[in-house]
């Protein structure tokens, strides 16, 4: 299970080696996504709170990245976190998400990235439900579930 200290150390001290990787051109990403897609993805954007079809769908399965289709969580792992975005407390498996040190906007925080291809999911932060202490806010924008 990780933990912060853990999430600290992947953005200061590198990432785990993914599984694999896919790579595509910015024109290849706007082929195959959205334009509401490939801003929150490739361009790191956020959507609205409350907004997303993810947010308070709660059905079995798993969450994938929306660019490349790897398993990024499990339904297992969501919870409400009242944040406005769906929320999970812990990655399908420790290599899944890549952690980026993020200061944009005046505060510090942990980007986290689909560690296949690097589209922008979210941010992790350290108040979510024990025992790991860890809560991934994720964009609806940026997954896709595949239900069981």
């Amino acid at each position: 299970m990780l933990t912060w200290k853990d999430i600290i150390n992947f953005s200061v001290k590198g990432n785990p080696k993914p599984d694999r990787r896919v790579e595509k051109t910015e024109a290849e990403w706007k082929t195959v996504l959205t334009k509401e897609q490939f801003r929150i993805t490739r361009k790191s954007g956020t959507e609205a709170p409350n907004t997303g079809a993810l947010c308070s769908r709660y059905d079995a399965g798993k969450y994938n990245c929306v660019c490349c289709d790897t398993p990024l969580f499990d339904s297992t792992i969501k919870f409400n976190s009242g944040s406005g975005w769906p929320s999970f407390s812990q990655p399908i498996k420790e290599n899944a998400i890549k952690y980026i040190k993020d200061v944009s906007f005046g505060m510090v925080r942990v980007e986290a990235q689909c560690n296949t291809c690097d589209a922008h999911q979210g941010h992790v932060f350290s108040d979510g439900p024990e025992p790991s202490g860890l809560r991934y806010c994720v964009n609806s924008e940026s997954m896709i579930l595949q239900a069981e």
